[in-house]
């Protein structure tokens, strides 16, 4: 007997999106995983080919659980896939204005404020690199001079290297080096990843976050855990509470995405960005 191809619905939403309805980071989310294995889950993924997808599935700790796959492999938290998931979830059931989301990375808290998403990302661990700043300029193709501050690895969800630059000119001229990349921004579960800001002259952050994909250079146009991350810079580097900060990614990708963090005096750490759905329909997965 032949088997009737199972259809899934899915969601497409464009997560730090500014005024224009087609700025952000785009992320797919899959209403109801259930029916799907990890192999299916990853090949999805792959098919989108989306810096990520989302899969929502049955939780008996929170609102709903989240499974977040890049086209590659899957991650235990990320920033944008946590607030479009969210948005789809309280969509789907009640339009409530605060969710949870079980992860992998722990469960996660996101609230609303219009089609404003908020999570509260988990405390941060930290460390020293162990790159020299030399190490670090010649890796982003940068003067030595370019950096200011500590670079750091930043955990709170997802570890990543930290690396505070002197100007928006700075961040502006970051070119990686792919080996360079491989060699001095990997972790012990990802290879290559680096996350570049600075103070503009308004007071704003601008940003840039890079990867390894395939053994080329991968630009994000808007990267929540990294800006959770900068948070947990900012609390490992004792700078003066509240915080309160405009974070600019993704010119140089065609997606302006605008993030807000936040971190209070109680040392809370808060992602929060614009979330527009733009499309939804069936996938025919076989």
């Amino acid at each position: 007997m032949t088997m009737a191809p199972r259809s899934l619905r899915f969601h497409i939403v464009n997560v730090f999106a500014e005024e224009a309805a087609l700025s952000g980071n785009a992320l797919a989310v899959i209403e109801d995983a259930r029916a799907l294995s990890d192999e299916e889950m990853q090949a999805i993924a792959l098919q989108f080919n989306l810096s990520e997808t989302t899969f929502v599935l049955p939780s008996e700790v929170a609102t709903a659980r989240v499974r977040i796959f890049t086209p590659s492999f899957e991650l235990p938290f990320a920033g944008h896939p946590t607030l479009g998931a969210a948005h789809v979830v309280a969509e789907l059931g009640s339009a409530a204005d605060a969710v949870t989301l079980e992860m992998k990375a722990g469960v996660i808290s996101v609230e609303r404020e219009g089609d404003t998403w908020t999570l509260s990302a988990k405390s941060p661990t930290f460390r020293q690199a162990s790159s020299t700043r030399a190490e670090v300029a010649e890796m982003l193709r940068l003067d030595e001079r370019d950096l200011v501050g500590p670079v750091m690895w930043i955990d709170t969800g997802s570890e990543q290297l930290v690396v505070p630059l002197a100007s928006r000119d700075a961040v502006e001229r970051c070119q990686p080096v792919p080996h360079l990349l491989a060699r001095h921004g990997s972790n012990a579960t990802r290879q290559g990843l680096a996350y570049v800001w600075a103070s503009d002259a308004n007071g704003q952050i601008v940003a840039r976050f890079f990867f390894l994909k395939h053994g080329s250079v991968v630009e994000d146009p808007g990267t929540g855990s990294a800006c959770a991350n900068l948070g947990g810079w900012h609390l490992a580097t004792k700078t003066p509470l509240p915080l309160d900060l405009v974070v600019r990614q993704g010119e140089k990708t065609g997606r302006r995405c605008r993030l807000r963090l936040r971190v209070d005096a109680a040392h809370r750490i808060m992602v929060s960005g614009r979330v527009v759905e733009i499309g939804r329909g069936e996938l025919d997965a076989g």
